[in-house]
């Protein structure tokens, strides 16, 4: 657990927290550590999540999949982004959806019970935890809705620019790399993976962009 203490210390969890303070919190937070090679399931639907999960290592992907086999990949999750708090509260249910991971990836196990409570000597740094807490949750809570606004999108092409848009702003550059292969990609958009390959393609030749593999590059602003 010790060797994930400076990847804790960067995560807006643990920010403005230092290596030691977060190494004596880890025993106060029942913290524990697992690892999962790639494609294996860390949680399935209908399972229950009773602690808070941070990705020390790798990458972690969280789809649905309907009665026919049919995937959607609602989000990703990259190192120091945490998941579970919206099942960690008492009645929250049981999982929708499946966490899969990506790569080789190890995840760090909180207690959320131990997180809400403040320890007896109620240190300072337990309470800026609490604080990180809810502003984390909020950072989420714009993404889903950043999510909403890119599945309202209604054709395969305002899907493609919509997201591609959004990487560009977030990665400050017209060329930029995306960590989803084609299916992944396709499976995200909720879209037909030929229909999008066409789609780019398509784009291509209108010289709206290029692209090789995960890289893409946009070379004028769009409207959508």
């Amino acid at each position: 657990m010790k060797k994930y203490i400076s990847t804790l210390k960067r995560t807006k969890l643990f920010a403005g927290i230092g290596e030691e303070e977060i190494a004596s919190m880890l025993n106060c937070l029942n913290a524990s550590v697992k690892n999962y090679s790639k494609k294996e399931y860390v949680f399935r639907q209908g399972e229950y999540i009773r602690d808070l999960l941070l990705l020390a290592e790798g990458r972690l992907i969280i789809q649905k999949e309907d009665y026919w086999g049919n995937l959607s990949i609602l989000n990703e999750i990259c190192v120091g982004e945490m998941f579970g708090e919206a099942y960690a509260a008492p009645d929250s249910g049981a999982l929708l959806n499946d966490v899969i991971a990506a790569e080789d990836s190890t995840v760090l196990f909180f207690d959320i019970e131990k997180i809400l409570s403040l320890c007896p000597s109620a240190c300072p740094y337990h309470t800026r935890l609490i604080k990180a807490l809810f502003y984390t949750i909020s950072e989420k809570n714009r993404k889903l809705v950043q999510k909403l606004g890119l599945m309202s999108q209604r054709t395969t092409r305002e899907k493609l620019l919509s997201y591609l848009s959004d990487e560009a702003k977030k990665q400050n550059s017209s060329s930029f790399t995306i960590s989803f292969n084609r299916q992944q990609m396709a499976d995200f958009l909720s879209v037909d993976r030929s229909a999008m390959s066409n789609e780019l393609c398509k784009m291509r030749d209108e010289g709206m962009l290029d692209f090789h593999k995960n890289k893409f590059t946009l070379f004028e602003e769009q409207k959508i």
